[in-house]
C-alpha cells in the first residue's frame, strides 16, 4: 500500500469509527447507558497487521483475534504500542492454549469445564492469570459453539475453585439474519449474567455480544463488548452502516 492509499485508508478508518461510536452511543442511550458503557473491538482476523496498526492509530485500542498463530503475530507486531489488547475470540484448542495463555487480554471462548481446566493448568505453570469468559450458546443453535446456560451455571462455580483464573463474564453469538431471535439471545445473557452474579458474587463486568449486523441490538439489550470485523476494516461493506 503506498502513502496515498495509506492515509485514504486511514481516513476511512477514522471516519467510520465515528459512524460506529455514534451508533453504540444512540444505541446505548435507549436502553439508559452511556457510549462509555461499551468496548468497540476491532476484529482484526482478516486484515494484515499494518491495516491492524493503522486502526489502532485512529483510535481503535481492543482488537480480536480467531487463530491463536495470528493473534500471536499481531501481538509482536504491536509490542511497541501503548494501551492495546488483542483477545482471543476464536474457539481455543487445548493444544493451543500455551500460544495465547501470557498474550491474550481476555478469552472469550471457554466453552467447557475441560478447557477451563486446561487454562488454569498452564496459566498456573506461567504464573500469569488468565482473563475469561464463559461462551455460552444462548440460542440453542446446533451450529453455534458453546455451552448451554445451565452448564455455563456448574462451570461458573468451578471457575472459583480453579487457580489463575478470573471469570470476568458471558460471551454468546446470536442468529444471523434474525433481529428478534437475535434480541431473545443478548436478552438471556444479560438474565443469565445477574443470575450469576447472584448465585457466585462476582462482579461480571464483561457482556461479549454483537457483531456487524446486530452491534446496536446488542448494546440495547446491555452488551458492553461489541466485536465489528467487517464493518470496521471493509471500505465496501457499506450496507452496515446504512441499514438499521
Amino acid at each position: 500500500m503506498n502513502t496515498t492509499n495509506e492515509t485514504a485508508y486511514a481516513a476511512f478508518l477514522r471516519e467510520r469509527r465515528e459512524e460506529l461510536l455514534d451508533r453504540i452511543a444512540d444505541a446505548a442511550s435507549r436502553s439508559g447507558r452511556t457510549s462509555e458503557d461499551v468496548t468497540l473491538m476491532a476484529v482484526s482476523k482478516t486484515v494484515d497487521a499494518s491495516k491492524m496498526i493503522q486502526a489502532y492509530e485512529v483510535g481503535y485500542h481492543t482488537f480480536g483475534e480467531n487463530r491463536p498463530q495470528e493473534l500471536v503475530r499481531k501481538w509482536e507486531a504491536s509490542q511497541n504500542l501503548d494501551d492495546i489488547r488483542i483477545d482471543m475470540i476464536g474457539n481455543l484448542q487445548r493444544n493451543k492454549i500455551n500460544k495465547v495463555i501470557d498474550k491474550a487480554g481476555l478469552i472469550h471462548s471457554v466453552s467447557s469445564g475441560h478447557l477451563a481446566e486446561a487454562i488454569s493448568m498452564r496459566a498456573a505453570s506461567r504464573d500469569v492469570t488468565a482473563h475469561c469468559l464463559l461462551e455460552v450458546n444462548v440460542s440453542g443453535e446446533e451450529t453455534k459453539s458453546g455451552m448451554a446456560p445451565n452448564q455455563a451455571k456448574r462451570v461458573a462455580e468451578q471457575f472459583m475453585e480453579l487457580p489463575n483464573m478470573k471469570l470476568e463474564g458471558l460471551m454468546t453469538m446470536a442468529p444471523a439474519y434474525d433481529a428478534s431471535a437475535a434480541r431473545g439471545s443478548f436478552n438471556g445473557l444479560r438474565e443469565l449474567c445477574e443470575e450469576l452474579r447472584c448465585s457466585t458474587g462476582l462482579p461480571l463486568p464483561v457482556l461479549s455480544c454483537g457483531m456487524s449486523g446486530d452491534f446496536e441490538i446488542a448494546v440495547e439489550e446491555g452488551s458492553t463488548l461489541v466485536r465489528l470485523g467487517r464493518v470496521v476494516f471493509d471500505p465496501s461493506f457499506a450496507d452496515a452502516v446504512n441499514v438499521r
